[in-house]
């Protein structure tokens, strides 16, 4: 099979806290006021990614992966992760603060959800003035301090908050506490897994009047309680040239600032890369065909292409890698 970069139409997710920037920032055909995500590349059960773009067009990510595994998503790949797409791709729009919550680590989550952990990593596009993000506690703390926070309602006065602009990276590892803040625009890599303890939602209700669900006593085990600076990413933003931001066992991500054409030798990568446009656009190929991506746009190059070229007089990527 001939296996181009390919292009998956994004699955939009309508949030109590979403918004429009989808739409007049990225320019997603959103139909709500409330969007608040764009699955770009999912291999979630419910909400499969299907191809959008060439002779593939409408045959869904897990198609692919059942008849070309290790042709698109390479030997290694498969023989960590086996048929199951190991990362989930997204934007989000935050208009509102979304709620308080942490992540379960692989172990935990697999016992209790027979899933992946969620390790995560965000990259902001677009902020407003002043907007934060709640990333950690702001000193050391003991359960026991933290559940008395919870029932006496002011746990925001343990979170850590930290105010951010275009170009701010963050990596959330399992069992911090987090939250994207009213006003921030990002890009979301993470392990394939929709596990979210939520502990904290402002008290708000949904279009039904309801309360949602909170996940106090899951998240008690799964949290880690420290002060911990490791969630900021620091890293070069060099042009035409590849700067690391992680490296971690879930994924690599590299920051690309392109005025003029990439060529990469690929023979030996072994996994599929991702490219999220944040900035600027760019036609991305291999041997096998192109795709011109925008900002807010994403690809997947198969990880059998023996060179990616990536085209452009002007384009901000991330290059997501396993």
């Amino acid at each position: 099979m001939s296996l181009y970069p390919l292009k998956f139409k994004p699955i939009l997710k309508e949030r109590l806290w979403g918004g429009t920037k989808l739409q007049s920032v990225l320019n997603k055909s959103i139909e709500s006021d409330i969007t608040g995500e764009s699955w770009e590349l999912s291999g979630v059960d419910g909400d499969i990614s299907i191809v959008e773009n060439g002779n593939l067009k409408g045959t869904s990510l897990q198609e692919l992966i059942q008849t070309e595994g290790e042709a698109l998503l390479g030997k290694s790949v498969v023989e960590r992760f086996g048929k199951d797409f190991p990362i989930l791709i997204k934007f989000i729009d935050a208009k509102q603060d979304l709620s308080i919550q942490l992540h379960p680590n692989d172990e935990l989550a697999k016992k209790r959800h027979n899933s992946f952990g969620k390790t995560e990593m965000w990259y902001v596009m677009d902020a407003d003035p002043g907007a934060k993000l709640i990333v950690g506690f702001n000193r050391n703390v003991e359960k026991e301090e933290y559940v008395k926070s919870l029932e006496e309602g002011n746990l925001e006065s343990l979170m850590n908050y930290e105010e951010v602009a275009e170009g701010d990276t963050f990596f959330i590892n399992t069992g911090k506490i987090h939250a994207i803040g009213a006003g921030v625009l990002l890009a979301e890599i993470q392990q394939t897994s929709d596990v979210t303890y939520r502990v904290f939602d402002f008290d708000r209700r949904d279009k039904n009047g309801n309360l949602r669900e909170l996940h106090t006593e899951l998240a008690l085990d799964a949290m880690d309680y420290s002060r911990k600076d490791d969630f900021k990413v620091n890293y070069s933003n060099g042009q035409d040239q590849i700067n690391e931001m992680v490296d971690c066992p879930y994924f690599k991500t590299n920051f690309l600032d392109l005025s003029t054409n990439l060529e990469q030798n690929t023979e030996s990568r072994d996994s599929f890369t991702i490219y999220m446009c944040v900035g600027g656009k760019a036609s991305v190929a291999n041997e096998q065909g192109s795709a011109t991506i925008a900002k807010g746009e994403t690809v997947l190059v198969p990880g059998s292409s023996s060179f990616i070229n990536i085209n452009t007089e002007g384009a901000k990527l991330l290059e997501v890698t396993i």
